[in-house]
């Protein structure tokens, strides 16, 4: 039989994850091409010969994905598999009308063919969009679980940017290890918050080395998801986060609903500043996807650094850039603090944003009045620090993960916000991790 031709369609991360479980070196496909969408600078790279094996000596040429339909035409190619998440079932049709109208075959792979099973434990945290509050959540059962004596490895869902080979497998366990790893605001957003709180934090390329690294060091492993994406690991422990300011998402988002529909445990988080329709929406979703889904409730309450710069200031709001970008929120903890705090206005950060920044609000028009903290590239760090300098205002409100100044230089005061998970009632965190420790015989 003559080989499939597959162009992989994705955004640095589940596409590759998909080839290295399925494709590499699977006699039966030939991938001609990663298509790339999301994140800005990845496509014209190529997923180089030392990652791709030895049936690709030429490594696999990543292509814009607006490109596709000739891409199919040219490369002969008989199936695209999409590979990419957060993102509206309107928007996954879509690019499967595009691929079928150019005569191939649009595929979704599940979890049977893409996890990797693990010999340790595994605890998956996800979430049905990106900003719901799966990190903070994935920082207190880490949390919990060190307090039982158990050493906790983490792994990140990938943001493989850089240079693939040298980020094959990551293992970050000081703040000094994101300078080595050149990380982009992105990715210390979520590695920085493991390595400050004494744990270590794996990411990269090929999961399944980086799984029988993290195995040498961990009694327990903790996937610790992006996007809404579903576990590349197969899970023993399946936490869901849910946003009830996006109420509806859970079951309109991909694969944010595989995940909801996945979970053993769903918390529904920001109950203390989100509506009571929006919190009945989730419940609701719940009940009809996985009823059998054990429900904590769960607030993200906000504390800051200096709220003394916060009242009767004009604040300029600086919020983690995922969540606003292709998560679409509107509000974010900066602004929940701003407000809370007795900001006198929120100023409109676009009259001066530059470079790399103007892009994004082109492409994502719906930002509004805040300031998506985009750190993809050198450039764009340049520009945000530029594009905060600008700005006409009295307080930088710093809602991103890290410590922000560390990374770009504000000649104006700051004020650093805080977030972290609070269980409301029972069941709670406690209470699933007694007994995941008592099944799995962890722990003292």
């Amino acid at each position: 039989m003559a080989k499939r031709n597959v162009i992989i369609i994705g955004a640095a991360g589940r596409d590759f994850h998909n080839f290295n479980t399925y494709f590499r070196g699977n006699e039966a496909y030939n991938v001609v091409a990663f298509t790339a969408a999301q994140i800005p600078d990845i496509a014209g790279r190529k997923y180089p010969t030392e990652l791709a094996g030895k049936l690709y000596p030429a490594g696999i040429p990543i292509h814009l994905e607006a490109d596709l339909p000739k891409l199919i035409k040219e490369l002969k190619v008989d199936e695209c598999v999409f590979a990419y998440s957060d993102v509206p079932y309107s928007h996954v049709m879509g690019v499967g009308a595009i691929v079928n109208a150019a005569g191939a075959t649009f595929t979704l792979l599940g979890p049977k063919d893409t996890q990797v099973k693990s010999t340790k434990p595994v605890i998956g945290v996800c979430a049905v969009r990106t900003g719901a509050g799966k990190s903070q959540t994935s920082r207190k059962i880490v949390q919990m679980l060190m307090d039982k004596g158990l050493k906790v490895v983490a792994v990140r869902h990938p943001m493989p940017y850089g240079d693939l080979v040298a980020q094959k497998v990551q293992r970050f366990a000081t703040v000094e290890d994101l300078k080595k790893h050149k990380c982009t605001i992105e990715e210390m957003e979520e590695y920085e918050p493991h390595v400050v709180r004494g744990n270590v934090i794996y990411a990269g390329v090929d999961y399944e080395a980086i799984l029988r690294e993290a195995e040498k060091e961990a009694d327990v492993i903790l996937w610790d998801g992006g996007n809404n994406d579903f576990p590349f690991y197969k899970t023993d422990l399946l936490f869901t986060v849910a946003d009830p300011h996006r109420p509806g998402n859970e079951v309109s988002f991909y694969p944010g609903e595989v995940s909801l529909r996945m979970a053993d445990v769903i918390i529904i988080n920001k109950i203390d500043t989100a509506g009571p329709e929006g919190i009945q929406t989730v419940r609701d979703s719940i009940q009809k996807v996985n009823p059998a889904a054990i429900v904590i409730d769960g607030a993200s309450p906000i504390t800051v650094d200096h709220p003394e710069l916060i009242k009767g200031k004009r604040c300029l709001v600086v919020e983690d850039g995922p969540t606003l970008t292709h998560g679409h929120m509107k509000i974010g903890a900066g602004t929940v603090a701003a407000r809370k705090f007795g900001a006198k206005e929120l100023v409109d950060p676009r009259p001066y944003v530059v470079g790399k920044l103007a892009d994004t609000f082109k492409t994502y028009p719906n930002i509004g009045t805040l300031l998506p903290a985009m750190g993809y590239g050198d450039q764009q760090v340049k520009d945000l620090e530029a594009t905060i300098n600008k700005t006409d205002c009295d307080t930088v409100v710093i809602a991103t993960p890290i410590d922000l100044n560390r990374i770009v230089k504000i000649n104006k005061p700051t004020v650093k916000v805080g977030y972290d998970l609070q269980e409301i009632g029972s069941p709670n965190l406690a209470e699933v991790l007694d007994e995941f420790c008592k099944r799995n015989k962890l722990g003292k």
